[in-house]
């Protein structure tokens, strides 16, 4: 397994892993990333500024296996967002988060952030245990701004 930064071509891959992630949860409603208007274009959303970056974990044959992103936080620019961190059923369990999360710590700490915020929801179990293992710490509530509001866990990480 390698990482690298979206391309176009994996736009049709990511928008099916996450929205089979996503209604294999009964999560295929409103207020969630299934509904998020660049879903089924993620290459452009996360290209579109220098302070974005999807990393995509692929296999020998470049064939995606899932992928994370990371994006400014409306309201603060000391603050990013960890955003659509999924996987393919097929390699589930085989800690392929936990480098995908060290991508987007790096590229929050190369791109001057201070923290890094997520939301999840309570039945992604395994997500919530990689963010903790992962120095997360989970918050009451989200932080004002937040975009997906049918999320009800919530964590931020110190950067710097």
């Amino acid at each position: 397994m390698k990482i690298r930064t979206i391309v176009p071509a994996d736009d049709v891959s990511l928008a099916a892993i996450i929205r089979k992630n996503l209604e294999e949860y009964d999560l295929a409603i409103p207020g969630t990333a299934y509904f998020d208007p660049e879903l089924d274009h993620l290459s452009a959303f996360y290209q579109a500024s220098p302070q974005r970056e999807y990393f995509v974990a692929v296999d020998d044959e470049d064939r995606v296996l899932g992928g994370v992103g990371i994006a400014e936080f409306v309201g603060d620019n000391q603050y990013a967002e960890l955003q659509k961190l999924y996987l393919d059923n097929s390699v589930k369990g085989q800690g392929i988060s936990y480098p995908l999360v060290d991508h987007v710590v790096q590229f929050a700490k190369k791109s001057g952030y201070h923290k890094l915020y997520l939301e999840t929801y309570h039945s992604l179990v395994t997500a919530i245990h990689v963010y903790e293992r992962t120095d997360f710490i989970r918050l009451p509530q989200p932080l004002p701004g937040s975009q997906h509001g049918t999320m009800d866990v919530f964590f931020l990480r110190d950067i710097l």
